[in-house]
C-alpha cells in the first residue's frame, strides 16, 4: 500500500494558517483532532519562543470557540481548543483517509504523511483542491509489512534526521540539534537513533547480504 508525505499550503483566513504564519519560529504540533460536522476539537502541543504568543492569538481567535491551556512553560504550551472551521480535517473525511497524528504546522504549512489505496491518495488530492488547499508531494513509497521493522517513533525521529542532515557528509545537524528538532531529550533522542540504526543495519544485512556468496581469499 502507497504511503505519502504531502505538504499542504493553508489558504489565508485561516486561523492556523495565519497565526503559524504571524509566528514562523513556533511549532504547533497536532496530537489529536476529532472532527464533528461542523466544528472540530483538537490537542496541540506548541513550542518554539513564540508559544505563548500563538497562545494568546488562539484566545482571540474568533473561529476557537473554546482554548484551555493544559501544560505551560518558557517556549512550551500544551492546548486543547475547539474550532468551528477545522478545514484540514475535511479533505481527509471526504476522501476517507485517517490522518496520521501527530502532524506539524510551521509557518503556514502542514505536513502530512498518509497510508492508503491509491483511489483513496487521490481521492484526497481532489478533496484539497476542491477546498482550496494547495499542495506538494514529497514522496510517494510503496509501504509493505516489512517496514514495520522500526517503531512509529523511530521511524519519526529517523525521518528527521535524513531531512534535518544528520546523515550527510558533512553532518548540517547535530545530535543535540536533532534532539531539539523532534522536541526529546538528547539522550533520549540517542537511544532512539542507535536502536533504529541496529534495525536498519541488521535488516539490511538480512534482506540484501545473506544470500551473497562470501568474498574470495
Amino acid at each position: 500500500m502507497p504511503e505519502a508525505k504531502l505538504r499542504l499550503t493553508i489558504p489565508d483566513g485561516i486561523w492556523i494558517g495565519d497565526i503559524t504564519r504571524h509566528n514562523p519560529d513556533t511549532r504547533v504540533r497536532v496530537l489529536a483532532a476529532i472532527p464533528d460536522e461542523l466544528s472540530g476539537v483538537g490537542l496541540a502541543e506548541i513550542t518554539g519562543p513564540a508559544a505563548a504568543t500563538v497562545v494568546a492569538e488562539m484566545v482571540d481567535e474568533e473561529e476557537l470557540t473554546n482554548v484551555e491551556t493544559l501544560q505551560h512553560r518558557d517556549g512550551e504550551a500544551l492546548v486543547q481548543f475547539e474550532t468551528t472551521n477545522p478545514l484540514l480535517l475535511f479533505p481527509a473525511r471526504g476522501s476517507g483517509i485517517p490522518l496520521q497524528m501527530p502532524f506539524d504546522i510551521v509557518d503556514g504549512e502542514a505536513s502530512w504523511e498518509v497510508t492508503a489505496p491509491n483511489e483513496r491518495l487521490s481521492e484526497l488530492g481532489e478533496q484539497l483542491e476542491e477546498f482550496g488547499i494547495q499542495f506538494t508531494v514529497d514522496y510517494v513509497h510503496q509501504y509493505t509489512a516489512s517496514d514495520q521493522v522500526l517503531t512509529d517513533r523511530q521511524r519519526e525521529i529517523v525521518r528527521a534526521a535524513v531531512e534535518e542532515g544528520y546523515y550527510d557528509t558533512p553532518r548540517r545537524c547535530s545530535l543535540t540539534e536533532l534532539a531539539e528538532a523532534v522536541g526529546i531529550a538528547k539522550s533520549s533522542c540517542s537511544d532512539t537513533l542507535h536502536r533504529a540504526e541496529e534495525t536498519i543495519v541488521k535488516e539490511f544485512v538480512e534482506r540484501q547480504l545473506t544470500d551473497e556468496p562470501a568474498p574470495s581469499a
